[in-house]
């Protein structure tokens, strides 16, 4: 089974409506919830928030964990990616090898971005906690 996690970074807006960041990877050409492999010996958390800064330039800090997603891959591969709801700390996107957009959206309309509904599932469950 490929090992993989990723984070949910959320924010208010002035209104105080839930904001969900999203990453565009032209590579699938998807609109999806930052994740990624866990490197050799590396914990599923520190995996989380490697891959988050590495896709969206910000670092953040983990809250709770999410309930884990599991799927087969584009090659038919079991996938299981632990989720971490997070905050921004500090830094901004750039453009980078993996991600040539980043955009926060209001939770309820990441269902109609996302382009796996098991991303929506991922964020429902921050918006109810949150």
């Amino acid at each position: 089974m490929i090992e993989a996690a990723g984070g949910v970074v959320w924010r208010r807006d002035p209104h105080g409506r839930l904001e969900v960041l999203l990453v565009h990877r032209p590579r699938y050409d998807d609109w999806s919830l930052p994740k990624g492999k866990l490197e050799a010996g590396e914990t599923h958390l520190h995996a989380a928030l490697r891959e988050v800064e590495e896709e969206t330039g910000l670092r953040c800090e983990a809250a709770q964990e999410l309930q884990p997603v599991r799927y087969k891959d584009r090659k038919g591969r079991s996938k299981r990616v632990r989720y971490w709801a997070m905050t921004p700390v500090d830094g901004r996107f750039q453009v980078n090898d993996e991600v040539d957009e980043a955009r926060w959206v209001a939770a309820d309309d990441v269902a109609a971005l996302v382009s796996y509904p098991r991303d929506a599932a991922v964020v429902d469950e921050v918006a109810i906690s949150s």
